[in-house]
């Protein structure tokens, strides 16, 4: 039963590349999907319950009652890049990653995990296993996956021309590439066409 046949609700649990960080309203990724499924006639509605600077156990927390009051038939968690950024335990990031996936199937939701990757400055080894533990997340739980975020932005000639000043947050002109990075993996689970 897809959110397309239905009209349910996305339910989009983020951080502040998800919150419209620094941009003005209605110009972010999340925006920029409830106009594409307009225009597609998808009757979904959206809930973005992103918060700037959320962490996974930040989500974690927020979870159950989101899952509870929405009864989302899709659930996009789009976490972690703040646990990156503090430094936190890979292995906490990638439990808490699991267990919110685990609250959304066992809701009944089909769950988007979005990916991120951590700059180079990280160390090879940080930033491997960092982008590794979603890849991980998404086999052990069959869900489906964007690996990275912000192909497409963060990977180009020239970034910093895409991020706003403090070079983490992208600038508007990237959002509709966000979107055209997440829309195909989304766009199944709305069909109905679960990855198995």
């Amino acid at each position: 039963m897809g959110a397309a046949g239905t009209g349910g609700t996305i339910v989009v649990l983020g951080d502040s590349l998800s919150a419209e960080y620094g941009l003005k309203r209605g110009t972010g990724w999340v925006a920029l999907l409830e106009k594409r499924l307009a225009e597609q006639k998808i009757p979904a509605k959206i809930v973005n319950a992103s918060i700037s600077g959320d962490t996974t156990s930040g989500g974690r927390a927020r979870l159950p009652a989101l899952l509870a009051q929405n009864k989302p038939p899709v659930l996009v968690i789009e976490l972690g890049a703040n646990d990156a950024l503090r430094g936190l335990p890979l292995k906490m990031t990638q439990e808490n990653l699991a267990r919110m996936t685990e609250a959304g199937q066992q809701a009944g939701a089909k769950v988007l995990l979005v990916g991120m990757q951590m700059p180079p400055n990280y160390g090879a080894a940080y930033s491997n296993q960092f982008a590794a533990l979603y890849q991980d997340v998404a086999k052990s739980h069959k869900v489906a996956l964007v690996p990275f975020m912000l192909k497409g932005v963060a990977d180009v000639p020239n970034p910093e021309r895409l991020f706003q000043a403090d070079r983490l947050h992208p600038k508007e002109e990237a959002h509709p590439v966000i979107l055209d990075n997440i829309w195909p993996e989304l766009r199944k689970l709305l069909a109905g066409d679960v990855r198995k």
